[in-house]
């Protein structure tokens, strides 16, 4: 059995509910990536996954037991989550950031012991920041600080990382960088990893699992294969994809799309209104 997944869970926001009744599993040791349209529940699912938000009703059992009875400095060191949009407090240095994930750990006054410290500088050097470790966060680039908050994750040393959208605000160079690190942290360390992202073609070149949202209802789950063709996409971004095969990994590769124009349900133009509606909580 999946350490983590939910039974039929509804969460919101005030009045609007985001999600409804939704059940699904994520695998153990593998990279889950978690696809959709804007407003569509990715964010909202990754929040409630990770305790963020609570959710209205349902379970979200992680280790066989729900997550809300757990206590929050050993849920800490289970599960890291790597929000959206992360603010820096002004001089802070890389070691000082990494040095956060050590806090579920810490006892008495919080001061760094030797083991602190020694987890401290493997996160530096997995992720390839070591050198970066006394400098201002404010003069790295983009790529660079997004492996930083991935170093402070890997000190907090969870076996799970969730990461909501951690290629935003990055070029292609700095994407294929982050997604490259989170692949190998998942083969060389086995960490399960857990990501929304909003390129389809990345999701199905780096993930061994999807789900794929709408409204915040699952259309699809399961492997690569499963979910990146044109009937998944179709439903799900209400486009007519090309699908092709990536001759480097083998994997599905979406070629070209258009939009299907005159061809939605009277439900689906209601629920648009909707959607926009939330569509700042995912």
């Amino acid at each position: 059995m999946n350490r983590i997944r939910t039974e039929n869970i509804t969460v919101g926001y005030g009045d609007s509910t985001i999600i409804k009744d939704l059940s699904v599993e994520i695998p153990d040791k593998k990279i889950t990536t978690i696809i959709g349209s804007n407003g569509c529940g990715k964010s909202t699912l990754l929040k409630a996954l990770t305790r963020i938000i609570s959710h209205q009703s349902g379970e979200i059992i992680l280790d066989g037991k729900s997550i809300s009875m757990e206590n929050t400095r050993v849920l800490a060191k289970k599960l890291a989550i790597l929000p959206q949009t992360n603010t820096i407090p002004t001089g802070l240095t890389v070691g000082e950031l990494v040095s956060y994930g050590r806090f579920p750990y810490q006892k008495g006054f919080g001061r760094l012991t030797k083991k602190d410290l020694e987890v401290i500088d493997w996160a530096l050097e997995k992720t390839g920041t070591i050198d970066f470790k006394y400098q201002v966060i404010d003069s790295l680039s983009g790529g660079q600080r997004q492996r930083v908050w991935i170093a402070m994750a890997l000190a907090q040393e969870t076996e799970i990382i969730f990461l909501d959208e951690p290629t935003t605000y990055l070029d292609i160079a700095h994407q294929l960088e982050v997604l490259e690190l989170l692949q190998q942290l998942n083969q060389n360390e086995g960490r399960t990893i857990v990501m929304v992202l909003h390129d389809i073609n990345q999701a199905a070149r780096f993930a061994d699992h999807i789900i794929a949202l709408k409204d915040g209802e699952i259309v699809k789950t399961g492997t690569v294969e499963e979910v990146i063709n044109s009937n998944v996409l179709r439903k799900v971004f209400h486009i007519d994809a090309v699908i092709s095969k990536d001759p480097r990994t083998n994997k599905p590769i979406c070629m070209t799309y258009n939009l299907l124009k005159g061809e939605a349900s009277n439900e689906e133009t209601a629920s648009l209104h909707d959607t926009n509606l939330v569509r700042i909580h995912s």
